[in-house]
């Protein structure tokens, strides 16, 4: 597949569409604009804001806009730092996860666990403890 041909099937509408599915499914808050999701449907269904998008996309001049900073306190004491995205670019992000996650999925192993959908920690510990109970070295 050709780079053109990624950016067409990421800038897909119905990959957009399934995008922001998504980030609205997940809530969340809004970014550095200060748009949350309900803000930032009403941009894009304006005029033609959905279709610049996706040219700026495709013409490889959309920019990412920074990340809001915010602390949260953890139980233990001190802080987690977080960074938001905008809506907007975290439905662009939506956007290239699930074409690439559809292509590179298939391709890795099925002993990994990190960062995978429907994989996780636990997962990898289930299994080795699996493994050791076979009494198999890893």
């Amino acid at each position: 597949m050709t780079s053109t041909q990624l950016m067409e099937q990421i800038c897909s509408s119905t990959n957009l569409n399934q995008a922001l599915r998504r980030v609205k499914k997940n809530k969340g808050c809004a970014g550095v604009d200060k748009l949350d999701i309900a803000a930032t449907i009403s941009v894009l269904r304006q005029s033609s804001n959905g279709q610049a998008l996706r040219q700026s996309l495709l013409d490889g001049s959309y920019q990412p806009q920074p990340v809001l900073g915010v602390e949260i306190p953890k139980p233990s004491g001190g802080v987690r730092q977080l960074g938001i995205p905008t809506v907007l670019d975290r439905i662009v992000q939506q956007a290239i996860t699930s074409v690439l996650t559809d292509i590179y999925e298939p391709k890795f192993s099925n002993s990994s666990y990190g960062f995978r959908p429907n994989r996780s920690a636990h997962h990898a510990l289930a299994a080795a403890s699996h493994y050791i109970r076979e009494g198999r070295v890893m």
